[in-house]
């Protein structure tokens, strides 16, 4: 398939797990794919997979400007599909969070996707066709403990595409949430670093329960038994892009599944109690 009839989509977060998967996937299935990483290191890496790679930081501006100019330059000015997908957690109590904690989770998981999708949704209007792919999660959908700062963040993102949805209605334009649950991939390890580099631990009335957060994130494997592998968000990825009407959400893994449901019809009270079991 020649270049100029493959449907071009940009991807955030390529360097590992989801972003990485659905790169190498999309690529088989024909798409054009324009896979983006934060680290100059992940950039080459994602080259030498045989991807178009690009730099892009989500809390820089100007990286993202850059960026979708070099992607339009290697798709003639054409972009099918935009997967939201870079992001990071950011532990710790919301009393022991840093105000400036807080916003940079919000310029990776929130300001910066909205900076992209106003640079693209033009060119998808015009071209009265176009899907837009936001990677939510569980956590969007319920609150947990000692997750505030992610928690918010992916709220806001549920509220913004459910709007962005019924500003789309009449367009050629379909937006879509991807809301997994636990998956296996560096999200783990990178949280460790962002709760280590943004906690105090040892002034905090949370120090215990930081402990097993602290055990958790420095397991070399999954703890959860119903952890799946970032396989598992590729085929409901695919359908949002290539289906005549892509789902409005698409629960991953059998905790979201759950709490999709739970959510709308346990009492409030009952849902806290399940949800506080967790650290």
């Amino acid at each position: 398939m020649s270049t100029s009839s493959r449907k071009a989509v940009l991807i955030t977060g390529c360097s590992s797990g989801i972003g990485l998967h659905a790169a190498m996937r999309l690529q088989q299935a024909g798409f054009l794919v324009i896979a983006t990483a934060r680290q100059p290191a992940d950039v080459a890496r994602l080259q030498a997979l045989g991807l178009n790679a690009l730099p892009l930081d989500l809390a820089d501006s100007a990286s993202i400007h850059a960026a979708v100019d070099a992607a339009l330059e290697l798709t003639g000015g054409r972009l099918y599909g935009l997967f939201n997908n870079g992001a990071y957690g950011q532990p710790g109590a919301l009393e022991d969070l840093p105000t400036e904690a807080l916003r940079a989770q919000f310029e990776s998981n929130f300001f910066g996707w909205h900076t992209l999708i106003r640079r693209v949704l033009p060119l998808m209007l015009a071209a009265n066709e176009g899907r837009i792919i936001q990677n939510s999660s569980v956590l969007g959908l319920v609150a947990m403990p000692l997750r505030g700062a992610y928690n918010a963040s992916k709220f806001a993102i549920e509220g913004y595409t459910d709007t962005l949805r019924l500003e789309l209605r009449g367009t050629g334009v379909q937006v879509a949430l991807l809301e997994p649950g636990p998956i296996d991939s560096r999200f783990r390890a990178n949280a460790l670093a962002a709760f280590e580099q943004q906690i105090d631990i040892n002034h905090s009335r949370h120090a215990a329960r930081y402990q097993q957060t602290l055990a958790r994130l420095g397991r070399a494997t999954p703890g959860n038994r119903f952890t799946l592998s970032p396989e598992a968000c590729v085929a409901p990825l695919l359908h949002a892009l290539t289906a005549r009407r892509a789902r409005p959400r698409y629960p991953i893994t059998t905790p979201s599944k759950w709490l999709y449901y739970l959510r709308g019809w346990l009492p409030t009270r009952w849902l806290d109690a399940l949800c506080s079991r967790s650290v």
